[in-house]
């Protein structure tokens, strides 16, 4: 997973309220275990209509997403994070998200900032000029016109997107105590051990 401490550039400035991870990725795109490719998929049916956000060459190369209340809703499909990646999303802004699109953002290393509607309302109107800031060391969104939001997010969690480390990450971190673990349960426990004949 890519360290993320920094997130800077223009802002899609889409706004939509209750995206559902169907909306994100139709289920026609989940028939692969592959991340590459799934960013053609991505907002598919928003992409079909005549003068959509995300076709706007005023946007293109966007890192961050600008959303609104209830992003993320519907089934649990990773793909909704892998879609958002693959086109090139690093932040999703938005008032709130659903759970499970929250923890899998996380753990695919996407930023799910939560920010009150105000400050959404604000940055979708800055997103149509200029660029937006999301600083991970200081948690804030700023603007170049000396708007300044703060955000929350848990301390584990803020650790792992900017140090880079997923949960395979962390665990291989701790080999050195997993093998000596094994190794004290196979001499403490030689019951389970199998009996050569």
């Amino acid at each position: 997973m890519k360290p993320v401490r920094k997130v800077e550039g223009r802002a899609i400035p889409f706004g939509r309220k209750n995206v559902d991870t169907d909306v994100i990725i139709s289920a026609e795109w989940l028939k692969t275990i592959s991340r590459d490719g799934l960013g053609e998929g991505a907002f598919e049916s928003v992409r079909a209509q005549k003068g959509n956000v995300f076709d706007d060459p005023e946007y293109a190369g966007a890192s961050i997403l600008i959303a609104g209340d209830n992003f993320g809703c519907g089934s649990s499909r990773e793909h909704a994070a892998w879609a958002l990646d693959d086109m090139g999303i690093r932040a999703i802004i938005a008032p709130s998200f659903s759970d499970i699109f929250s923890s899998n953002a996380f753990k695919n290393g996407l930023l799910a900032i939560p920010l009150p509607q105000a400050a959404i309302d604000r940055l979708m109107e800055v997103a149509k000029t200029d660029p937006i800031t999301i600083d991970m060391e200081s948690m804030s969104v700023t603007t170049p016109f000396q708007d300044r939001f703060t955000f929350e997010m848990d301390p584990f969690r803020q650790q792992c997107l900017m140090d880079g480390l997923d949960e395979i990450d962390l665990t291989m971190a701790k080999s050195d105590a997993i093998e000596a673990h094994e190794k004290s349960v196979d001499s403490a426990q030689s019951w389970h051990k199998p009996v050569m004949a």
